[in-house]
């Protein structure tokens, strides 16, 4: 990435066509090109103004054709340097600048790589009104006509003018199965591990319908903070319907039994 700065001051970044390391590494650098440090500090002067700094090196691309690097002094674009591309034709003596880009250095002060929205979102992003399509080809929706390997989609399919236009691949499913087990829903919960039984065991699990339906289901228990939620089979909590707490009968004595008959004061 590099960028130029006009007359106007403002900064426009490109993909530059030439770079300042060498092609070809070991080549030295043309003499008559290495030489015209002055030209190649005028044709930075021209976008650079007064940004250009110190000559930091020349640098060969290729045959006849070299980079003279300049120290960028531009406020905010700590380690990046001026690029002048020069090149001469053959027999020629005169050089003639290609190119002049801004471009970082080590240790350069860089924006951060891009990142496409639909990777950016989170869970919980969004918002009431928001509208958030699919991005396109998702792997995760095959159309409807296709055959799903899902009995509960079949059957429904099977009813003209029923059904929805696209449904979860089996990819799609794989992920969700995936995503569940592995979060606060699943076997490996703290809430879990101190579980007396699983909620594939539990009167208050509702299972899935179709593929999911033998290892996840939603929890119809609304004390617990899982409740309408979808939870693993092996996940589990002290609300279990078959939870029972054993506590001692206040008919029979606990602990030792004292005789104090004989005790005198």
């Amino acid at each position: 990435m590099g960028a130029a700065i006009g007359h106007n001051g403002l900064v426009t970044t490109f993909e530059p066509a030439a770079s300042p390391q060498p092609s070809g590494a070991g080549r030295a650098p043309d003499a008559a090109l290495a030489a015209a440090v002055d030209l190649a500090r005028d044709a930075a002067l021209e976008l650079g103004q007064d940004t250009v700094g110190e000559h930091l090196g020349v640098t060969a691309v290729a045959e006849r054709i070299v980079t003279h690097a300049f120290a960028a002094t531009l406020p905010g674009y700590r380690g990046w340097h001026w690029c002048v591309t020069l090149a001469r034709a053959p027999r020629a003596k005169n050089a003639t600048v290609d190119e002049v880009v801004l471009l970082p250095g080590e240790g350069a002060l860089l924006a951060p790589t891009w990142v496409p929205w639909h990777d950016r979102l989170r869970p919980g992003d969004l918002s009431p009104g928001d509208l958030l399509p699919p991005v396109e080809n998702d792997p995760r929706l095959v159309p409807a006509y296709v055959l799903s390997d899902d009995p509960a989609v079949e059957a429904v399919a099977q009813e003209l003018g029923l059904g929805r236009e696209r449904v979860m691949s089996r990819e799609g499913r794989q992920d969700c199965a995936e995503r569940w087990y592995s979060g606060d829903t699943g076997p490996d919960a703290p809430m879990a591990r101190q579980a007396p039984a699983r909620c594939g065991t539990c009167g208050f699990l509702l299972p899935l319908a179709g593929s999911l339906q033998a290892g996840f289901g939603v929890c119809g228990n609304d004390i617990t903070d899982t409740d309408a939620r979808v939870v693993s089979v092996e996940f589990g909590c002290g609300a279990h319907s078959e939870a029972a707490v054993l506590a001692p009968s206040l008919a029979e004595p606990t602990g030792e039994v004292y005789d104090d008959g004989d005790v005198f004061v």
